[in-house]
């Protein structure tokens, strides 16, 4: 018996009525499923932050200034963010990595520098990157699942930051979705109706400018995409190698997963959506990857701040898997049913 029928039978025997804990056997039997057994534990949780800047910012499509990337990063490293507030809830490490920020760091505990440049070229005049820095920020994303399998890790949660991100993964997903920019383009960190006007005209510009081939992820990720976005593609596909378990966060996170999913549709079954943003473009993006979200919280912070909570539920299914009593070990009777 494959470990999804193993673990239909060992649900089936516990003193519960059935299918009574909802979503949490499903996400029990998608992890036993990728771990190919029922004897799955979870120990080794790491979220990767992984960051970037951007040049489209040029443009005032964000409604805040660039150095907050900067001022961010370092406030993961030190602890104080809502992501690291959460990683430790969980017990999950939390891991920096710069992608792309647009000033030298220095390289301090807690921070991996993986910088492909000081960020993006500005989209709505030329392409954000070239094909090689395309390919070298997905080689980044594997590369760091490499790394930290050597100390051991179970399930692996997403993250971003990036002062402008939603813009490129936006047009990340009109592109890639063949949808018009309006139905992909949301509010971001909070955009008044005027900034998004202009978010929009941005970025459809970007596309006409720089004519992504939808059947070319690579062409896609470096004529409208990012850095970061790029890092999480390939976090993605380095996971899914393992048979390691990945939870997506948010909107920029999934924009990655989209371009992975493109890459390599076998990635798919690897990807745990945590929730749906707020962000608008969101549950298009979800729809296409086919991912039903464990929680709808109206949030849109990034930062892996979802996937973390989505960690805490998928190690709680998996630790109910293991933990509860069944009808006969707790003596009690079974239901009448044929």
């Amino acid at each position: 018996m494959d470990a999804t029928g193993d673990i239909e039978a060992k649900f089936k025997a516990f003193a519960i009525p059935r299918g009574s804990l909802g979503r949490l056997e499903e996400l029990a039997m998608v992890y036993a499923s990728i771990k190919g057994t029922v004897d799955c534990t979870i120990r080794h949780k790491k979220i990767f932050t992984m960051a970037g800047d951007h040049g489209v910012v040029e443009e005032g499509v964000s409604a805040f200034p660039q150095q907050v990337t900067r001022q961010m990063v370092q406030n993961f490293i030190d602890g104080r963010a809502a992501i690291n507030v959460l990683a430790r809830h969980i017990g999950a490490k939390v891991i920096v990595v710069d992608c792309g920020v647009a000033s030298y760091l220095q390289l301090q505990p807690g921070l991996k520098i993986r910088k492909i440049g000081l960020g993006t070229k500005n989209i709505a005049v030329e392409p954000a990157m070239s094909r090689e820095e395309a390919v070298r920020s997905i080689e980044a994303g594997i590369e760091l699942v490499e790394e930290e399998r050597k100390e051991g890790v179970d399930i692996i949660g997403t993250g971003d930051m990036g002062i402008a991100n939603t813009t490129p993964s936006s047009a990340l997903l009109s592109v890639l979705g063949g949808m018009d920019v309006v139905a992909a383009t949301g509010r971001g960190a909070g955009l008044d109706e005027g900034l998004l006007q202009r978010k929009m005209a941005v970025i459809k510009k970007a596309i006409d400018i720089n004519q992504p081939n939808r059947h070319d992820p690579i062409d896609v990720l470096a004529k409208v995409g990012g850095y970061e976005i790029g890092g999480i593609a390939g976090l993605c596909l380095g996971a899914a190698r393992y048979r390691i378990p990945i939870v997506l966060d948010g909107f920029i996170s999934t924009a990655g997963a989209l371009i992975a999913d493109a890459l390599e549709p076998k990635v798919n079954k690897y990807l745990i959506a945590s929730h749906v943003s707020a962000e608008k473009g969101h549950k298009m993006m979800l729809k296409l990857l086919n991912k039903n979200p464990i929680l709808d919280l109206n949030m849109r912070l990034g930062e892996g701040t979802g996937a973390a909570l989505g960690i805490n539920l998928v190690e709680a299914g998996v630790r109910l898997l293991h933990e509860m009593a069944t009808f006969q070990e707790a003596g009690v009777s079974e239901p009448n049913l044929k």
